[in-house]
């Protein structure tokens, strides 16, 4: 002790620095270093238990796409009819496809010559129907696609997209990313390397749901029961306090076209990076090759709009709690906080369109455009009919302008004349 009160009092001070900066660099490579743990089914709460809290949300939210974009297949989830006459895809003379209720399930059915060859079950229904439905049957733990999906705009059956017109396919393998973006956990219990993947028909949550975007919530649930009168969500994320980017790329996990993933399906949670789960894309995206289906993002990060704007994320616009699709005015409504008189940003043709302007920003800067990734060959057509999405590139379209005029005048003049 006398050695060390001995010591000059400099050299101590910057012995105790020294010794807390070494500490502290081991304590930030070790958590640097050590992996996090795998997020698994036992993390998970389920909906039904956010309602017990959260029952005018859960209410809103079951009407959603989100909510309803993956579901077991039942008479309630199929949209598809199996009526007599209306149950029929035809490829040719001689070969079609009957979907048929049998007293194991829902089927689709493939005759030749009127011969049963194939019949396979409607186990898992993916899609909300607000464009069509796609079907999943199991063959044992692996997931297929079936041949023939649900088009909502001719509300009819039809050969699903990117399957070969003519050539009846039941081996289409569904992979974990497929359903990272159908629904909030699948478990594959397959080998990385193993095809097709297996997954545990026990262990999926079907839809996107509350945990998607807040994060797994069984310690969160545990807690708030236990405290009831604690108001402050603990072990829970809002995504109010994430960063932008944090927000966007939460989005971007489906809504970010194709990614090339680095890390397995279902690990990238609400407020994590995407590029520590997938690839980086350096490449500037280009507006004009993005499709409309799936990426989203790409189209909204390279509009005007977002690019000047430091705060502009989905949900500036998109209410994820409430189906508000096709409310035109309320989107209008969103557009106008930032494009208004008070700004000197208002749309220029205020005077050709009159008052009604107020109500529909969105058919002409947000028009809608035909996928090229999703189209689908109807019974007896020879040409692909494409499915029709909202671009969110957001810009000027003077002939999408022109052909909304038009049909404006002529809708006016028929309401006059009747």
């Amino acid at each position: 002790m006398k050695k060390i009160n001995s010591l000059p009092r400099s050299f101590l001070i910057a012995l105790l620095m020294g010794s807390a900066v070494f500490l502290l660099t081991r304590c930030v490579h070790k958590n640097d270093s050590e992996p996090r743990p795998q997020v698994n089914f036992s993390q998970y709460a389920g909906s039904e238990a956010c309602a017990n809290c959260h029952k005018n949300i859960h209410e809103d939210f079951i009407h959603t796409p989100h909510h309803l974009t993956s579901a077991l297949a039942s008479e309630k989830s199929i949209m598809g009819s199996f009526a007599s006459g209306s149950n029929i895809y035809h490829y040719d003379l001689v070969r079609k496809m009957v979907m048929e209720k049998r007293d194991s399930g829902y089927y689709e059915i493939f005759y030749k010559n009127g011969v049963e060859e194939t019949a396979r079950r409607f186990d898992i229904v993916i899609g909300s129907g607000t464009r069509g439905q796609t079907y999943l049957s199991w063959v044992g733990n692996s997931l297929f696609q079936l041949p023939v999906s649900y088009f909502t705009h001719t509300n009819d059956w039809a050969n699903s997209p990117g399957y070969l017109p003519h050539k009846i396919e039941f081996n289409r393998p569904i992979i974990a990313r497929c359903l990272e973006c159908h629904s909030t956990y699948a478990n594959r219990i397959s080998a990385p390397d193993q095809q097709p993947e297996a997954f545990d028909r026990h262990q999926i949550i079907y839809g996107i749901e509350c945990e998607k975007c807040h994060g797994p919530g069984t310690k969160h649930v545990a807690f708030q029961t236990q405290h009831p009168e604690e108001t402050k969500g603990e072990y829970i994320l809002n995504p109010a306090s994430m960063s932008r980017q944090q927000n966007l790329e939460l989005c971007a996990l489906c809504h970010g076209g194709r990614l090339n993933q680095s890390k397995p399906s279902f690990q990238f949670t609400a407020s994590d990076r995407l590029s520590d789960y997938f690839l980086p894309d350096t490449s500037k995206p280009d507006p004009a090759n993005i499709d409309v289906h799936g990426n989203q993002y790409g189209l909204l990060s390279s509009s005007k709009c977002f690019r000047i704007s430091g705060t502009m994320t989905c949900v500036t616009c998109h209410d994820p709690h409430k189906n508000q699709r096709g409310q035109l005015a309320l989107f209008s409504e969103r557009c106008m906080s930032c494009h208004n008189k008070e700004h000197g940003n208002f749309c220029k043709m205020e005077a050709e369109i009159g008052a009604g302007i107020v109500q529909n920003c969105i058919d002409c800067h947000m028009p809608k455009k035909p996928s090229r990734l999703i189209s689908v060959l109807l019974s007896g057509e020879k040409q692909p009919t494409a499915a029709t999405i909202r671009s969110h590139f957001i810009s000027i379209y003077p002939e999408q302008t022109k052909k909304w005029l038009e049909e404006r005048k002529t809708s006016g003049k028929s309401a006059m004349v009747n």
